[in-house]
């Protein structure tokens, strides 16, 4: 059984048309993984795979802007 260790881990937080993001990238034997979560509740909605941190990121983003792009968002109501 091969036992594998995350490499080259990272995590950053980014604003993508108007929504907080966080990113977490990582190595795992000669594969890149990408998770993109929403930062509040931390719910990964969107993934990517690449031989490249690089090419992963590029992936997950792809699906998130297309996820983001299909959420309505609700004007914050003030109070009077």
């Amino acid at each position: 059984m091969n036992t594998f260790t995350a490499e080259d881990y990272e995590r950053r937080r980014e604003e993508v048309d108007g929504w907080e993001i966080g990113i977490t990238s990582y190595r795992l034997g000669k594969l890149c993984y990408c998770k993109i979560d929403n930062v509040s509740p931390g719910a990964v909605f969107a993934r990517g795979i690449g031989t490249t941190k690089a090419e992963a990121e590029r992936s997950a983003m792809a699906h998130a802007r297309a996820r983001l792009a299909t959420t309505r968002r609700r004007p914050v109501a003030t109070r009077v």
